[in-house]
């Protein structure tokens, strides 16, 4: 099953870690966790909190255990095509939450979302359109949804608009192959 999954960060510095996480399967099941830092992750961004607006002090008063999310992670999300709008930056953060947990940090691995976006427009458009019609139909439908993204960033809202992007496509090309 496609889950798309989305982190929230201390900082985007080489040692930042993951503060949220969120993931969303394709028949909208969701999760969502803030993690308590680990002892060594020390890392913080006055100007990341502006943005996520989740205090140090929050996270450790709500926040999780990296073990027991992580943990949660690989007993939910192992066997499903796992994405992510920036799976660079994400991959990043679920590689220091997997490693703090123990496990190896390439044990859950992201692609990006619009690859899933692709293969589903393909799915449906690609007996009938050319390679360049459905990357437009994906790239429209990312640009219009892009006013849907929430002012503050946090993982799960990230997550779902992955998922709705994901729908959306399926939907218009359905249509767009009915003609």
């Amino acid at each position: 099953m496609i889950v798309f999954l989305d982190f929230e960060a201390s900082s985007l510095s080489k040692k930042s870690f993951p503060i949220e996480v969120a993931w969303v399967f394709q028949d909208g099941l969701s999760r969502s966790s803030m993690i308590r830092p680990a002892a060594d992750w020390t890392d913080w961004s006055s100007e990341a909190e502006a943005i996520h607006g989740i205090s140090r002090e929050r996270l450790e008063a709500e926040g999780v255990l990296p073990e027991q999310i992580a943990g949660e992670m690989m007993d939910v999300l192992s066997g499903h095509q796992l994405y992510a709008s920036a799976p660079s930056w994400d991959g990043k953060w679920l590689s220091v939450l997997l490693r703090a947990a123990g496990f190896p940090r390439h044990a859950l691995r992201l692609e990006k979302s619009d690859d899933a976006f692709l293969a589903a427009a393909r799915e449906f458009m690609g007996a009938k359109f050319a390679e360049p019609q459905i990357s437009a139909l994906v790239e429209e439908i990312i640009r219009n949804s892009g006013a849907k993204a929430s002012a503050v960033h946090r993982a799960l809202p990230d997550a779902l608009l992955e998922l709705d992007r994901w729908n959306m496509v399926r939907k218009t090309a359905m249509e767009r192959a009915r003609v």
